[in-house]
């Protein structure tokens, strides 16, 4: 959830470590801080506020930020309310140390009361503060060095973590840390960046170290090393990162969601290039072909996600079952592993995250695993934890998505899963070729027709400021429309803060439709080619019961247009492939509403981007 930077080097650590909250800013935005070592090492420079990292930005103005050693941070809360006293750094109790975490230390009361036995006095509601305390202690009551000091006391946390500490009077040194949540090492000439993800670190080098799990790294500007918790040194692996510095700035775009669903044209051609090949009817997906006599016996697939991956994972369900014809559930992540499942060896298990570090996502993948599962990963962000536990799995090349509401890697995770269907059908053969030649085609075709929903933007801002002021909407759909409604509904709730809840159309009789009457919008996702007669029968239902009908309908549709109070044109295409354009008009509905009711469109209240805490 948080995001956390960091420097050591010859530079000025101010100016990268604002920069940097401002890139990673989308995950989280409580309240932000910066601490740093200026170069007498009298005290550590500490700077919060509850608020924006441009809060911090003016709060800061005037005062000492010197120094070439430093850390910041931006908080979505956990423990503690969001404000000045529980936002990040935290400092020792002397103020030798100061810390900056991300993750949850789930044993913090029981470590907190020991501590304050001792005789510490705490200043925060977090459990931050009491992580800082307990390597203050160890340091000053063992004679161990910081580093150590740091190791043993990570020996008594249970939770997640991914932290940096500095010291005063360790003052060319910073320490940092993870478990569970990410932590990425920018590799540069005698200096290191550190950051929660590589935004803050492309513009400057695009050589990084991805921390393992229960990994520790002692940096000085000269010298990099890693070793595990049990003080094991480990050997760095650095990678070179994919994406530039255009792709995290908004390029005109007024906000990085807007700019986001007008990429997806060119993200789905992203994730399709090298993959299809039309000419011998076939779908190269390197990263599962070890696999391919596994897809020949498989007797289930199950699919794992949170919030809009699992939006994605329901569309996977209609077309891995309708395509591959295997067995398919979709499970929440966060209730999947509480359950007890009933999971086998013969199982495949799909987990869908755009960061690759939900904490919900990695916790039920390690449960398939015990199982003895085969488990896959459908991720965007290469290096990130999913696709390193995962047996296989599939980069959906979407590019940076820096607007909480996710828009083009719903569409980036649809594309892989179509992709992955295919593959599979051709594998067990439940598809003709003639079948397979014709999705293959249609499918890129679609980033054109997807540009061709986008022309309609102004149509579909007329209709936003009609409905802009509505407390709530429904949203309808069948068949591969439903899961499509289900993320209509998810993204007007996430941006607008309008209640909005997605059915299946034919549920409306058996209880929903009881809330319509001449106030309720009722969008529709009426794409569909089956069961046609049966959507304009629902549609017919909630106008007798005087409701207002948007509908997507694809173009040239008569019936559905002399029903509906306003219609928007989708292009039409085969119908396993139709949530890939029906989604993108509810999107730009969403994002239009929400701007009009002067939402924080980019960072709505109560949420953060990357969800690494349970």
């Amino acid at each position: 959830m948080c995001g956390i930077v960091a420097y050591i080097g010859d530079r000025d650590a101010y100016p990268i470590l604002i920069k940097g909250l401002q890139r990673l800013e989308y995950r989280g935005y409580d309240s932000a801080g910066v601490s740093l070592l200026p170069e007498d090492s009298s005290q550590i420079n500490v700077y919060k506020i509850a608020g924006k990292v441009n809060d911090l930005k003016e709060f800061v103005e005037g005062k000492d930020v010197s120094g070439h050693i430093g850390m910041g941070h931006t908080r979505w809360a956990t423990h503690g309310a969001p404000n000045t006293v529980n936002a990040h750094p935290h400092l020792s109790e002397h103020g030798d140390l100061a810390i900056i975490h991300n993750g949850i230390i789930e044993n913090y009361e029981t470590l907190k009361k020991e501590l304050k036995n001792r005789g510490y006095t705490f200043k925060s509601d977090t459990d931050t503060e009491v992580l800082i305390y307990l390597v203050d202690d160890i340091l000053k009551n063992t004679g161990e060095t910081l580093e150590e000091s740091v190791r043993l006391a990570l020996l008594e946390v249970v939770g997640a973590y991914a932290i940096v500490i500095l010291s005063k009077n360790d003052s060319n040194k910073i320490i940092a840390a993870r478990k569970g949540s990410p932590l990425v090492i920018g590799v540069g000439e005698n200096e290191y960046f550190l950051a929660s993800d590589a935004t803050p670190i492309v513009e400057y080098t695009r050589n990084v170290i991805y921390l393992n799990d229960n990994e520790m790294a002692v940096i000085e500007q000269n010298d990099l090393v890693i070793k595990t918790i049990g003080n094991e040194i480990q050997t760095p692996y650095i990678q070179e990162l994919e994406y530039n510095l255009e792709a995290l700035e908004k390029g005109g775009f007024e906000h990085f969601m807007l700019k986001e669903i007008f990429e997806q044209p060119q993200s789905i051609l992203d994730c399709l290039r090298g993959r299809v090949r039309i000419d011998d009817g076939n779908v190269k997906l390197g990263g599962l072909t070890r696999f391919e006599s596994t897809f020949l016996n498989l007797k289930r697939i199950i699919f794992i996600g949170c919030g809009t991956s699992w939006h994605a994972g329901l569309v996977a369900e209609y077309l891995f079952e309708e395509l591959a014809r295997i067995p398919v559930e979709v499970e929440y992540a966060s209730e999947f592993r509480y359950r007890n499942p009933v999971i086998t060896s013969d199982d495949l298990v799909i987990a869908i995250s755009q960061s690759g570090e939900t904490a919900d996502t990695l916790a039920a993948l390690e449960l398939a695993r015990e199982k003895g599962a085969t488990i896959f990963g459908v991720c965007n962000v290469v290096g990130s934890s999913i696709p390193r536990m995962t047996d296989a799995g599939v980069y959906t090349h979407a590019g940076p998505e820096i607007g909480v509401a996710s828009t083009k890697a719903f569409t980036a995770q649809v594309t892989v899963l179509i992709l992955m269907a295919l593959k599979m059908a051709i594998i067990r053969g439940t598809l003709s070729e003639e079948r397979i030649h014709n999705l293959l085609q249609e499918l890129v075709n679609i980033p054109d027709k997807i540009k061709r929903v986008l022309d309609n933007d102004d149509k579909i801002k007329k209709i936003a400021e009609i409905y802009k002021d509505a407390p709530n909407c429904l949203y309808l759909g069948r068949g591969y429309q439903f899961p499509v409604a289900l993320e209509g509904a998810l993204k007007l709730k996430e941006i607008s803060y309008i209640h909005a809840e997605g059915y299946p159309a034919a549920e409306m009789k058996h209880g929903p439709i009881a809330l319509i009457d001449e106030n309720m919008p009722v969008i529709v996702v009426a794409a569909n080619k089956m069961h046609y007669e049966k959507v304009v029968s629902n549609i017919q239902e909630v106008k007798a019961r005087k409701g207002k009908i948007i509908a997507i309908v694809n173009e040239g549709d008569t019936v559905i247009r002399d029903l509906a109070d306003h219609i928007i044109e989708i292009p039409e295409t085969d119908e396993a492939l139709s949530p890939l354009i029906s989604v993108v008009p509810l999107q730009l509905l969403a994002y239009h509403i929400a701007v009009m009711r002067g939402c924080n469109v980019d960072q709505p209240r109560n949420l953060a981007k990357s969800v690494t805490v349970e």
